[in-house]
């Protein structure tokens, strides 16, 4: 008799469990070699808290209430619960602060579309690091745990946060629809944000300039194509990725990164520099991240911060495919 789980759960058999254990172990290693602190944290958090760190994601956390009428919620990412641990466990210690985790995290999503309700993630946080520095000690520490795990055609994806808000406050379009593109945009759906920006109002020159700002991708070439599109937020976000890349450039970390001005990350805690990885092995994005300078703000501590998660389970099935690749190339 066959009982089933909950969709967008799995069970993970042995073979497979001991696969995924050398991966967790290979990312910790990686990130403890770089002084990273492992950290854990509970599963369940005071809804308040989560509400604090990013409001639209705690839309989607599964709610309940402990039976003293507490409201609680399962955590939907690691970066929210360890800026409250910042504030509440590190005020005053000397930065920066970081620290490395490997964890389940939960969204109530639309398992239908592939996404996953408990999924596992291994990541850092870098606390008390200023842009561009900390934003190049995170990207080199995401390559390493990409090498780790063999996946060295991994592309990284660096975009800007507040591009695509600001633009849209130069459009003047608020409210729902400036909150429709933006989920078409973190969803790279063209077709879709095509439609709902002529739904916005806005004229079909301006339209199709924000369809071609969101297919600029490339290196640093892809800057200077850029400014021929105008705008005072396109001009603000092409001087801010420009600093980011010229700093990865001068660290000789700049080789796998791809300047992206159609990348949106689907958390709002993010500010500047935003970071996506992909492999062509995986259709999937395997992780993502970026800069927070202001999240722990919200929680009573005023620090600049940035860091990533990966995908365990996706990071997994683009290991197999990579060695799956080499072994049928070798001779």
């Amino acid at each position: 008799m066959i009982h089933p789980i909950p969709p967008g759960t799995r069970d993970i058999l042995p073979d497979e469990m001991r696969e995924l254990r050398r991966l967790h172990l290979a990312l910790i290693d990686v990130f403890e070699s770089r002084g990273y602190g492992e950290v854990a944290t509970p599963a369940i958090e005071y809804d308040e808290v989560l509400a604090r760190g990013d409001g639209r994601a705690a839309g989607s956390a599964y709610r309940f209430f402990d039976e003293r009428g507490d409201l609680l919620a399962l955590r939907s990412d690691m970066t929210v619960p360890i800026a409250r641990l910042v504030a509440s466990r590190f005020a005053g210690a000397k930065e920066p602060l970081r620290f490395c985790y490997l964890a389940n995290a939960y969204r109530a999503v639309r398992p239908q579309r592939g996404q996953m309700r408990e999924f596992a993630q291994a990541g850092v946080e870098l606390v008390g690091a200023p842009a561009p520095q900390g934003t190049v000690e995170v990207v080199e520490v995401l390559e390493a745990a990409l090498d780790a795990a063999g996946l060295d055609r991994a592309v990284i994806g660096l975009g800007d946060a507040d591009l695509y808000r600001q633009l849209l406050t130069e459009l003047e379009v608020e409210g729902e629809a400036r909150d429709a593109i933006l989920a078409r945009l973190a969803t790279h759906d063209l077709v879709g944000l095509e439609l709902e920006l002529t739904r916005a109002g806005i004229g079909a020159e301006q339209v199709a300039t924000c369809v071609a700002l969101s297919q600029l991708r490339g290196g640093r070439e892809v800057l200077e194509r850029a400014q021929a599109l105008g705008s005072a937020a396109v001009e603000r976000a092409i001087a801010r990725l420009g600093e980011t890349y010229g700093a990865l450039e001068r660290r000789g970390v700049a080789g796998r990164v791809q300047v992206d001005f159609g990348l949106l990350r689907d958390l709002g805690y993010y500010s500047g520099a935003i970071l996506e990885v992909y492999d062509p092995a995986l259709g999937h994005v395997l992780g993502g991240g970026g800069r927070y300078d202001g999240l722990l703000k919200r929680f009573g501590v005023d620090l600049p911060a940035a860091g990533f998660a990966l995908y365990l389970e996706r990071v997994h099935v683009a290991q197999l495919e990579e060695e799956s690749r080499r072994e049928g190339a070798a001779p």
